[in-house]
């Protein structure tokens, strides 16, 4: 069979080890196998691309779980292309599995082609998607404990939920802050109502006759210091991300398009952009994009979303790239952007 790269190692990387094989060639011209297994510290791993330097590895695969290649990939991708393979893709035949035998099998399915890389999205595009996971991580965390101040309320038979939309707002915060301060008047309580919500004030009168016991007093106080602190921590989370875009002028640009949309936030077209990128070439279908953004590709409507998600940012990179109306004749919401040299583009 046709070998496809000459000098090329397979990695089957741990939580503590990494077994790398090594394929080159002797002073014979012969095929040389060589086997050696490293640790995951950044010295180990200095020693691993050191030493395939030294056997001029133009190619290395990687096979891993969950998210152990990625400080391997990060320190061998200046030095030789490294390839991420799927493991459903790699499997050999069963029986007599070893960490030494898979190493060996992954080097011979890439030196023979049989391989192919998954997609791993640029270092600035793998950084905001970092950011905003992070921050989705938080806004979860926040909901989490809304949800338990909501529970504390219903112990103490406080419907304050059955009324007000959000706990959290401006009345529902102003509400619980008075209880909080020692306030169980219902009247006197529902007299804090912001808004909209001072329409409800006779239902907040019923819903607010309750009794807070000491003990879930306490518990309210810890739960709203706790939100407190997440809400300031995803602020950090936005601003950091907000400045990372900044960074990438062409990020930013497409984040505000996006955010023009309606119905997307600029939270959400930040997800977009990290999630997919502003390089549309990269999937060739609306189904690979959709599998990439962990969707279902045999859902049509889905596939519908997707396409149409992908030409929003296709048309945004191009009013970026030209200054001038997308489609001149469209109707846009808000003050439309001024005729640029795009309608004079051949």
């Amino acid at each position: 069979m046709e070998i496809v790269f000459e000098r090329c190692a397979g990695s089957d990387v741990h939580k503590r080890t990494v077994v790398v094989c090594r394929l080159t060639r002797d002073a014979q011209g012969a095929r040389l196998a060589q086997t050696q297994t490293f640790g995951t510290t950044t010295g180990e791993l200095l020693r691993l691309s050191d030493w395939l330097a030294e056997g001029g590895c133009t190619h290395v695969g990687l096979e891993s779980t969950g998210e152990f290649w990625k400080p391997v990939f990060n320190l061998l991708a200046g030095t030789c292309e490294v390839w991420l393979l799927n493991a459903q893709h790699i499997k050999a035949v069963p029986g007599r599995k070893t960490d030494v035998k898979d190493a060996q099998w992954i080097a011979e399915l890439l030196a023979h082609g049989l391989v192919r890389p998954s997609f791993i999205p640029p270092r600035p595009q793998r950084e905001l998607r970092d950011l905003t996971r992070y921050r989705t991580t938080f806004v979860r965390a926040r909901a989490t404990l809304v949800n338990r101040v909501q529970k504390a309320l219903e112990d103490a038979n406080l419907k304050l939920a059955s009324v007000a939309t959000d706990i959290m707002g401006v009345s529902g915060r102003a509400i619980l802050a008075a209880l909080l301060a020692g306030e169980a008047d219902p009247t006197v309580l529902a007299e804090l109502a912001k808004g909209p919500l001072r329409k409800k004030r006779p239902q907040l009168e019923q819903a607010l006759r309750g009794h807070l016991r000491p003990h879930q007093s306490f518990v309210l106080t810890e739960l709203l210091a706790q939100i407190d602190s997440v809400e300031e921590t995803i602020a950090r989370f936005t601003a950091q991300i907000q400045t990372t875009c900044a960074e990438d002028g062409n990020e930013a640009e497409i984040v505000a398009l996006l955010d023009s949309i309606p119905g997307l936030s600029e939270a959400t077209a930040q997800v977009v952009v990290a999630e997919i990128g502003t390089d549309m070439r990269r999937f060739p279908s609306a189904a690979a994009l959709a599998a990439w953004a962990g969707l279902a590709p045999g859902n049509e409507l889905v596939l519908f979303a997707m396409a149409r998600t992908v030409g929003w940012i296709a048309h945004a990179c191009e009013q970026l790239r030209y200054g001038g109306l997308i489609r001149p004749r469209a109707r846009y919401i808000g003050p439309a952007p001024g005729r640029g040299p795009a309608f004079n583009r051949p």
